[in-house]
């Protein structure tokens, strides 16, 4: 079994090479950065945790940074703002968590023959009334919009750098990418977007400021329904729950899913994995008690289990869910976490509250 690092160890294991890693980055050699540096580094973060990308480069004549990035995951944000947290002070090295908002005067991405710059981005916004603090943007390419997928994926990257890695994936609910043509509102300078966001933000905030945790009844539903693949489906859902009116005030969705083997049970689990996987959901749900999450409910079907939570903020469950993802061996688990304020996730359940 690989050997697991703290974030102590990681940087006591740093600081035996940080001077042949100085050189390295120092001498700008992409090719020796990667083989030499990255390799390296990444080989020591898989025993933390899965999900570390990194960037380099000199940050003044005397300084290297090393930027940790999650690559626009949320439920790996914790680990890297608190391994950045962890790290030593050292005179020629900068250690930054996430990718941090630049001057979009200096942000300008090309690929192949595309650019971005703030000349040729817009956006605009979309109002919907039945969500009403939904942040859904369209950001609009001034140029050559053919290519669907180019076009995307070099605005998102504009939009990494310019905002910023943690405020891109947590400002903007929804958004699309259209070229000129297929503009339906006035269109508005990018440079104008982080005055819009923060605007937004500040809005959200003081509406919901006063919202303490939601006291709803626990009264939770058996529900039953069949898949395609005729195998059954056993929901247990807090009904009275999805009902309520301020949703917006918990927007991170959690999904705690675990695999076993329901083989000989119609995909559902056998007494033994029943019990041990009812015991495991509820030391979760205890751990998170006292803290800003809601528990929402549960699937099980398939082979697999779902259980679901909602809160105001992904770090604190990010971590309770990757301890319980090491310490169950036996079962192969996964999260995942997203960003739902009117939980859509669960929109399949309404007609049963």
């Amino acid at each position: 079994m690989e050997e697991k690092l703290d974030y102590k160890g990681f940087w006591d294991w740093f600081l035996t090479k940080e001077k042949d890693f100085y050189t390295i980055v120092e001498q700008r050699d992409q090719q020796a950065i990667e083989k030499d540096f990255f390799d390296s580094i990444a080989l020591k973060l898989s025993q933390i945790n899965e999900g570390y990308y990194f960037l380099t480069g000199m940050r003044d004549d005397s300084t290297a940074e090393l930027i940790l990035t999650a690559d626009g995951e949320i439920r790996n944000v914790v680990f890297i703002e608190e391994l950045i947290e962890a790290a030593p002070q050292l005179d020629h090295w900068k250690f930054t968590a996430l990718k941090p908002a630049q001057d979009i005067e200096k942000v300008n991405v090309t690929m192949g023959d595309y650019h971005f710059t703030k000349e040729n981005i817009f956006f605009y916004s979309n109002e919907q009334e039945e969500y009403p603090d939904e942040i859904d943007l369209v950001f609009v390419y001034d140029g050559n919009a053919e290519n669907k997928d180019a076009i995307t994926t070099g605005v998102c990257i504009f939009l990494d750098n310019f905002l910023g890695e943690l405020n891109f994936a947590t400002q903007i609910d929804t958004f699309a990418v259209v070229g000129k043509d297929q503009a339906q509102k006035e269109l508005v300078p990018i440079e104008k977007l982080k005055d819009f966001l923060s605007w937004r933000e500040r809005e959200f905030t003081e509406k919901y400021k006063s919202i303490k945790r939601a006291d709803i009844e626990e009264k939770f539903s058996i529900l039953r329904a069949t898949l395609n693949n005729e195998r059954p489906l056993i929901a247990c859902m807090n009904l009275p729950l999805l009902s309520y009116d301020a949703k917006a005030s918990y927007p991170w969705i959690s999904v705690l899913k675990f695999h076993y083997n329901g083989e000989n049970n119609d995909g559902l689990p056998e007494k033994e994995d029943f019990e041990k996987l009812g015991d495991i959901e509820d030391k979760v749900i205890e751990d998170l008690k006292e803290k800003e999450y809601l528990y929402i409910g549960r699937e099980t079907a398939d082979n697999a289990k779902e259980c679901y939570f909602a809160g105001k903020d992904f770090r604190e469950i990010s971590k309770v869910f990757k301890e319980i993802k090491d310490s169950n061996p036996k079962y192969k688990i996964s999260f995942r976490i997203f960003k739902d304020k009117y939980w859509q996730y669960f929109k399949y359940y309404n007609n049963a509250v």
